[in-house]
């Protein structure tokens, strides 16, 4: 007997566990348009106040994978691996990642998103660089990471289309923050792009999505459970949040970052320690190291080669960009009119950062969104950011802004100091917390 919608939905609303057939039955209804997106926001509801058992959620994650293509790589000579991070400011490891993996003869097949809130989005960085098509077509993909090595693009119309209604439905019921639709929106994706290695950057701190380390760490083997279950090899770091990743906030200016990361004109401590290891993890799960010193040093190889950054540029070009990108970056990335020092009102060292409110200022200069029809001014942000412990004063400013206007200028600057707290410097946040080993 087939069940109908309601009755799984009143199932899941009662606490009893649903099996893959009904799981599978809901989303293939839902996106055949026989479940109603009402009926779609009930059963969200149901089960973010009932959860899921991870039998249920890699049922669902799998039944969003299949309802859509999933792509296939077997014609290519090697490894296929992706990275996921959960969100941040001045997170833009992705940029750096795909590349040295490529270096390395490890495929990257990166289907990103764009940024919402505090957080910014790989593909916004990318719609930084004239000419750079995020939304090729499944040919030009498909030839770019088997000529490159990758390629970093949004998600298409037909890769896990139950997702992309389904989170549309919960970012206006409020029921965004279950961990079970969390997981499954990701891991679909994810799993629809025919990996065969994943690694989880799953934040925690004042600009993550998850503030604690308890509810990151649930997060964090909620998502690395489900992953191995539907058979992707998935491992995850939880890094820190609590200031930005990167001293450059903003998508022009953190692809500036990146390139002067990978050819090493200037490097990030903080960025190169998260980026090196979850470049290492994906080099082990990928079977391209034996040992995590093996796999660090060919890391290390390859970035100190300038390999990785031919690489980067190599993709820039193929999918429409500069070919000249890396060598003459500063000719191709516009620069905002108004680039000034702004400076905290006090003196002191960095205490604490409100990394959310450091995001909700790059936002105010239009560099992000506060809705997904919001257009990006991609010249805009910060660089030069102060890191926690550092001492401010007259000589040492907080950062740099770069804004179109004295208006927008006005409110970010205000809002970055106000983000800042001055006082007895605590540092005692481990930049990477803990590892989830793959199950």
């Amino acid at each position: 007997m087939t069940l109908m919608p309601q009755e799984i939905i009143a199932l899941k609303r009662d606490g009893h566990e649903l099996d893959s057939a009904e799981i599978a039955a809901f989303v293939s209804g839902f996106t055949g348009g026989s479940v109603s997106h009402a009926q779609a926001s009930a059963f969200a509801m149901a089960v973010y106040f009932q959860g899921m058992t991870m039998a249920e959620r890699v049922a669902l994650t799998v039944a969003m994978r299949d309802s859509g293509s999933v792509l296939d790589w077997s014609n290519l000579d090697g490894p296929v691996a992706d990275k996921h991070s959960t969100g941040g400011v001045g997170d833009n490891v992705s940029l750096m990642l795909a590349p040295i993996l490529a270096a390395l003869d490890i495929y990257v097949p990166m289907i990103s998103g764009r940024g919402l809130g505090h957080t910014g989005g790989t593909l916004d960085k990318f719609d930084a660089i004239p000419g750079y098509q995020t939304s090729p077509d499944n040919a030009l993909f498909r030839k770019v990471v088997k000529s490159v090595g990758c390629a970093i693009i949004g998600q298409t119309a037909d890769l896990a289309p139950a997702d992309k209604t389904l989170y549309s439905i919960r970012d206006v019921t409020g029921t965004v923050e279950s961990i079970p639709l969390i997981t499954a929106s990701i891991l679909s994706k994810k799993l629809a792009a025919g990996l065969g290695a994943l690694v989880l950057d799953v934040k925690t701190g004042t600009g993550a999505f998850m503030p604690t380390r308890e509810k990151s760490r649930e997060l964090a083997e909620s998502l690395v459970a489900v992953a191995n279950g539907a058979g992707l090899r998935t491992s995850a770091l939880i890094t820190d949040m609590n200031e930005p990743l990167a001293s450059a906030a903003g998508n022009g200016l953190e692809v500036r970052n990146a390139v002067d990361f990978l050819t090493k004109s200037h490097v990030d401590p903080r960025l190169r320690d998260v980026t090196l290891a979850l470049c290492a993890e994906l080099v082990l799960m990928s079977g391209k190291a034996d040992t995590p010193d093996a796999a660090t040093a060919a890391v290390h190889r390859v970035w100190d080669s300038g390999g990785a950054a031919e690489k980067f540029g190599q993709m820039v070009a193929a999918l429409g960009g500069p070919i000249d990108f890396i060598e003459n970056m500063d000719q191709h990335l516009a620069a905002a009119p108004i680039v000034r020092d702004v400076f905290a009102e006090g003196e002191g060292a960095i205490a604490a950062i409100d990394t959310k409110g450091v995001g909700m200022a790059v936002v105010a200069l239009k560099g992000g969104r506060s809705t997904p029809a919001d257009v990006i001014d991609y010249r805009v942000g910060f660089d030069r950011l102060a890191g926690l412990g550092h001492s401010l004063g007259s000589s040492a400013p907080i950062a740099r802004i770069h804004a179109a206007d004295e208006k927008s200028a006005a409110e970010a600057e205000a809002r970055l100091r106000a983000a800042y707290q001055l006082g007895n410097a605590n540092t005692a946040h481990p930049l990477i917390a803990e590892r989830i080993n793959p199950s």
